[in-house]
């Protein structure tokens, strides 16, 4: 597969004669409840990453003002940016200190990083609190993602994981804490537990960073639109425009909305007489 991909701050024919048709999203009631086509959007994150989090809130900034965002579709997919983190810590771990032993930089460049971080944080309209993050192994946390995908709540379970992990200060790792979260929108305890413990969901992780592996994914957040092109880091919102307004382009000419054949007959209609 080729990409074309713009990257940032990131580490990361019918002969139809046809009148009033209704919209592709009316016409899938009227066809066997067919599901209807949408132009994919797949996104490779990680709950520990800040800037996909402002990547999120970017992205969603662009939908708001993309006519057809009714017609696209976000997909959410596994990636770890460190899975050596241990499963569990005996103290907490300093998010500062972690970072300046990661990078091998001084705790103080560590603490002026976050706070970069933050006022980015900030412009997207969210609230960073790194003195109270809890550095944590994510992989659990993408168990539970893959289990709301499976349920159709994906984008719910990142914006509650996001705001949990960088917001609240909640350890992301800790099996509890994320069957609370799980529950919070609306999944079932049981299959929150199943989800721990079904090799299933470990396996979709998996597959999901083998994935990014396979297309070269190198950091995070990195959106890939219709398989086509490929947004890398929390780019400007306008950026994120462009890519859609380019990829769903391009995907409808590919995907047309069907029209209908009419053979006109007797007929009423709301605002004419029957005839």
């Amino acid at each position: 597969m080729s990409l074309w991909i713009l990257s940032a701050c990131g580490e990361g024919k019918s002969n139809s004669v046809a009148k009033d048709v209704p919209n592709k999203d009316t016409l899938s009631n009227m066809t066997d409840n067919k599901e209807v086509a949408k132009m994919k959007v797949e996104v490779w994150s990680d709950i520990m990453c800040p800037f996909c989090y402002i990547g999120k809130r970017h992205y969603e900034q662009a939908l708001k003002q993309f006519a057809d965002s009714n017609n696209v579709e976000i997909v959410w997919k596994s990636f770890q940016l460190d899975p050596d983190i241990p499963s569990s810590f005996d103290t907490k771990v300093n998010v500062y200190q972690y970072l300046a032993d990661r990078k091998g930089i001084s705790y103080q460049q560590s603490v002026a990083m976050h706070q970069n971080v933050v006022n980015m944080a900030e412009a997207a309209g969210l609230s960073y609190h790194f003195d109270k993050v809890v550095v944590a192994n994510s992989f659990n946390a993408h168990r539970l993602i893959q289990l709301a995908k499976e349920k159709g709540k994906g984008d719910e379970i990142e914006e509650r994981l996001f705001h949990a992990y960088f917001t609240e200060g909640k350890d992301c790792g800790d099996l509890k804490v994320l069957s609370e979260i799980g529950t919070s929108i609306g999944l079932s305890s049981d299959d929150v537990q199943d989800a721990f413990t079904n090799d299933v969901y470990a396996y979709r992780v998996k597959q999901d960073i083998h994935e990014a592996d396979s297309i070269r994914v190198s950091g995070v957040p990195f959106f890939v639109f219709d398989r086509k092109y490929a947004v890398s880091g929390a780019q400007p919102t306008e950026v994120f425009l462009s890519t859609l307004t380019k990829s769903f382009a391009e995907w409808r000419k590919n995907n047309p909305v069907s029209a209908l054949e009419v053979s006109n007959g007797p007929a009423c209609s709301p605002d004419k007489d029957c005839n």
